[in-house]
This record gives structure tokens, C-alpha cells and sequence, in this order.
């Protein structure tokens, strides 16, 4: 029997002082708090005085679970754990490294975000490896008798990893799980490089929903209370905007792929919720890089049929 007590809380991070951009999740178990994603350091203290103001203090922290290292999800880990050195950080094996040495992340986001790495996402300080925990896949996590399932869920990354208390039946699905950022069931699956596969993330979706998930918790907005048919949406579009990635690719001329597959999610999105969701799914993702993102895995499948 699912216990509702242990729902977990949302904390709006405020991003760049906007609303419903990033959330970090707060799941209380025996051994204390856990954070889900607690977002890039810009948006700590954000971080701190919503956990405040939902009567968590600092002491009762136990550890952060992460959905994987971008920046927007782990940026504030390291941080996070200087500040409160009893914090264990729970990531995928192949993120782990790049917590304990930063650098090449780093060096591979300031070729995208440039002279606006510290306003956006403030330190990624690294995280000793003492304070990390990588959880196998398949695992069941035992945090002081709270049990979570465990899954490595490739498809927006290579080193997503999902995971599901228990106790709620809530699944913990980051990036994995979408976009969704109103009332309407229209879930927006983000899809820039340099990893997506669109067959990865459809076998990642099919695992999560076997889960028979009572929520889902995406960063990118918060708790949903239909975690299956969240899931179905996800999954429909995906599968539309793989479709519409190839007849571009295969009918219309380079030159103008990248402003047709824009132009062509936009009139999508426009048709499915309001306008005022309209303009919040605009200003969660930029479309060009997940047209960039689909192309690259295109690529990537045309050169593995040809090989």
C-alpha cells in the first residue's frame, strides 16, 4: 500500500527570478531529507530558503539524488556538499567523475554559454569522491529503510538515471520524463546534443512506466499525479518530432531544416495548450538545439545502417 505521507515537496529554484523553470524535489525519509536535482548553484540560495521555508533545516540533509550532471540539474552538488560535508550525492556511474573532476564539463559548457556561466549557473564545485555514492542499475536503494528502485535510463543522456520511492510510488524522472510546464497533459521531450537517441529514450520510457508509477517529479516542472499517462504523452511526441526530423532531413534543403523543425514544433505546441503555456514551454527550452540534437542522432543512425 502506497503511503501518501511521503509525497515529496517542491522547491521553485527561481531561475534568472522566473518562476516554474527548474524544481528541486525534497523527499523525506528516516535518514533525512533528500534532494532531488538541486539545480546549478545560481539558484542555491533560492534552494535554502524554500527547504527553510518548508520547515527543513540544514542539519536534517541527507543526501542528493541526481538525475544526471547537467548543469541545470547537479551544478549545485559540489557546493552543496562544501557547505554540509555529511551530504552523500547518489549519480549514475558515469557522471560520478565528472563530479569529482569537473573540467572537461566545464570546458564543454563555456564553449556554449561563454561569458554567461556565472550568471546562468554560477560554481560547479567538484565533489570528493568520499561523498559519492553510484547506485547499480536495477538496484534498490535503502536510505534509513526508505527503499528506491533504481534505473539507468538512457535517451536524453547517457548517464540518466531515474529512480522510484517506493513508498509513494513517485518516480524521480528528470530530463528522462520531459518538459511539462502548465495544467494540459503535453509533455515536451527536450532533445539537444550531444546525446539523445530517440530508441534509447523509448525503452527508458517503456521501463518507467512497468514501474506503475502513481507521480512523476520532473525538473522541468514539478509533480504530476498521472505519472503513466504523462509517460504516454512523452512517448506520442517523441515519436512525433523523430518522424518530423526525418521528412526534414530527407525533403527540405539544409538551409532550412533547422527554422522548419522550429517553426513546425512551435505551430505543434501552439496547437495543444494555451498561449500562456505556449510561452512558457519558449522560454524552458530553445528549439534550435533540439533540432541540433535530433540531427546528430539522424546522423548517427544513417552511418550505423550504412556501416
Amino acid at each position: 500500500m502506497r503511503d501518501a505521507t511521503s509525497w515529496p515537496e517542491v522547491v521553485d529554484l527561481q531561475f534568472l527570478g522566473r518562476p516554474r523553470r527548474i524544481a528541486a524535489g525534497a523527499i523525506h525519509t528516516p535518514a533525512g531529507v533528500l534532494v532531488v536535482d538541486p539545480g546549478p548553484a545560481s539558484c542555491l540560495p533560492a534552494l535554502m530558503e524554500g527547504l527553510t521555508g518548508l520547515g527543513i533545516g540544514p542539519d536534517e540533509l541527507h543526501g542528493v539524488l541526481l538525475t544526471h550532471i547537467h548543469l541545470d540539474h547537479g551544478g549545485a552538488a559540489g557546493t552543496l556538499v562544501r557547505r554540509h560535508p555529511n551530504v552523500t550525492v547518489y549519480v549514475h556511474g558515469r557522471g560520478a567523475p565528472h563530479l569529482v573532476d569537473p573540467a572537461k564539463l566545464l570546458a564543454s559548457a563555456t564553449r556554449l554559454y561563454g561569458d554567461q556561466m556565472d550568471l546562468l549557473w554560477g560554481e560547479f564545485a567538484p565533489v570528493p569522491p568520499g561523498n559519492i555514492v553510484v547506485p547499480a542499475d536495477g538496484e534498490v536503494l535503502d536510505v534509513g529503510g526508505a527503499k528506491f528502485d533504481v534505473a539507468y535510463t538512457p535517451g536524453h543522456a547517457s548517464h540518466h538515471v531515474c529512480y522510484r520511492d517506493r513508498r509513494s510510488g513517485v518516480v524521480f524522472a528528470g530530463d528522462t520524463g520531459g518538459i511539462r510546464v502548465g495544467p494540459s497533459a503535453y509533455v515536451l521531450p527536450p532533445t539537444p546534443p550531444p546525446d539523445i537517441d530517440v530508441r534509447a529514450w523509448q525503452a527508458s520510457l517503456a521501463l518507467l512506466r512497468a514501474w506503475e508509477p502513481s507521480g512523476v517529479f520532473v525538473t522541468h516542472f514539478g509533480l504530476y499525479r498521472d505519472g503513466s499517462a504523462h509517460f504516454d504523452a512523452l512517448s506520442r511526441e517523441l515519436d512525433a518530432w523523430d518522424e518530423l526530423a526525418g521528412r526534414i532531413l530527407a525533403d527540405v534543403p539544409a538551409a532550412e531544416r533547422r527554422p522548419t523543425f522550429v517553426e513546425s514544433v512551435r505551430k505543434r505546441v501552439r496547437e495543444r495548450v494555451s498561449a500562456e503555456e505556449a510561452e512558457s514551454y519558449s522560454d524552458s527550452i530553445s528549439l534550435e538545439d533540439c533540432w541540433a540534437g535530433l540531427e546528430r542522432y539522424w546522423q548517427k543512425v544513417r552511418q550505423a545502417a550504412a556501416s
